[in-house]
């Protein structure tokens, strides 16, 4: 399977110039999707008629790619799930999807998700790392974007399920800042964590995907200086596999060497207490968000049945503790984060595991996405075997333009030998 992603920056600059039409890119699309799918499996549901992009959005007819869990006006939303095989189609888009479809971008389908976006695998295969998982959950949108079926596509992040695919098929993520646009139209797991996500190329192509959202200038533009990086190891964790241990001192060395100030993050125990209390909150939101799918827990997978179980069974004395520890961590590191231009640490703890069976480990990403922080995962890095490895940036709140700048300069210095 050949992976060779899509870039959404050279295809909006050949919209804009009318060297290629919004027609001859979903054309492409489909053509891509055809030549690649029976292998690869990323998609639930195509749509046989996009609506037409919006006149003056800047992405101009870009196909995107939508995870199953997000509302698609006129596609079903089926979660990954047998409870969903009969869905009826959405009303309405999400309203992520109506903010993309008024940048310009044009949903092509609905992609492969894990059930109800937890652990259970789907069909997908890494189109990067062949006999080897797309993580999980957003495992059909990484590989769609990895495989170049689309240059863009959305996913959602709970714990690990948008930073974590992005390293094992080896491209570009982005999990905005937690509350920065509803999440309405869309199957959550735990309203404390979930939040939107996008994949591209590569980071340069993510920077200018949040511009044409956002309306804010391209976050590709170049920076006046080099970045001030806290170096997160992830030791106490006692996760990382030597792989993973070996590219990140290798991204510390590269980035150094282009100027980047780098210091040890200070906070490593810290991080490894909120990643404890990051599943206790999540489990307890879960089994009352998917109540209903918790009265037939029978028909769930072995996966998402514990989940639900388990959040069923924890008192509310337990989530209480929990929440304290996110909300002090918050409070404490809010100063360190404001110090720096990003923390740099590892996306996954190694490598995409061998085999369908397993989605990987989220725990690298629990921490961050409990405290609710925007991260880019920046791809670029292989194991001596060829697989891909992703280190990830965390910033400040609200801040994904500045975090977007930062990882085009971390993606751009990784490339350097």
């Amino acid at each position: 399977m050949t992976n060779k992603p899509w870039s959404l920056r050279e295809l909006a600059g050949e919209l804009a110039a009318g060297t290629t039409t919004s027609a001859d890119a979903l054309e492409q699309c489909r053509a891509r999707i055809a030549a690649t799918e029976p292998e690869l499996r990323a998609w639930v549901e195509l749509d046989p008629a996009p609506g037409p992009a919006a006149a003056a959005g800047p992405l101009g007819g870009v196909p995107l790619g939508v995870k199953d869990i997000i509302d698609v006006a006129g596609l079903p939303t089926k979660c990954g799930s047998p409870l969903r095989a009969d869905a009826a189609p959405a009303e309405a888009d999400a309203a992520i999807v109506a903010a993309w479809r008024r940048a310009g971008a044009v949903p092509a389908g609905k992609t492969v998700t894990t059930e109800f976006a937890f652990f259970a695998p789907g069909p997908t295969q890494n189109p990067a790392a062949p006999g080897h998982t797309p993580g999980g959950s957003s495992s059909g949108s990484a590989a769609a974007v990895a495989s170049g079926q689309v240059p863009l596509a959305l996913g959602s992040q709970t714990a690990g399920s948008v930073t974590r695919p992005a390293s094992y098929c080896g491209v570009a993520s982005l999990v905005m800042t937690h509350g920065r646009f509803p999440v309405t139209g869309a199957a959550g797991l735990s309203p404390s964590f979930d939040s939107h996500g996008v994949y591209a190329a590569g980071v340069s192509d993510v920077a200018l995907a949040w511009s044409a959202l956002t309306g804010a200038a391209d976050p590709a533009r170049p920076t006046s200086r080099p970045p001030r990086l806290l170096l997160w190891t992830a030791a106490p964790l006692g996760v990382v596999s030597l792989q993973m241990r070996s590219a990140l001192e290798t991204a510390r060395e590269r980035l150094a060497a282009a100027g980047a100030v780098i210091e040890e993050f200070p906070e490593e125990q810290l991080i490894a207490e909120v990643t404890a209390a990051h599943p206790v909150m999540m489990a307890y939101e879960a089994a009352r968000e998917r109540a209903a799918e918790l009265r037939v827990v029978s028909q769930l997978s072995p996966q998402l049945a514990g989940l639900l179980q388990t959040g069923a069974e924890t008192s509310d004395h337990d989530y209480e503790e929990a929440r304290k520890t996110v909300a002090e961590a918050r409070r404490r590191l809010a100063p360190l984060l404001a110090s720096c231009d990003a923390v740099l640490g590892p996306a996954a703890t190694g490598p995409a595991p061998a085999g369908l069976a397993s989605t990987g480990d989220p725990a690298l990403s629990r921490a961050w996405q409990a405290l609710g922080l925007p991260a880019v995962t920046v791809p670029g890095l292989r194991t001596d075997a060829g697989l891909p490895l992703g280190v990830q940036l965390l910033g400040q709140p609200q801040e994904e333009a500045a975090l977007l700048t930062t990882g085009c300069w971390v993606e751009e210095a990784l490339q350097q030998r």
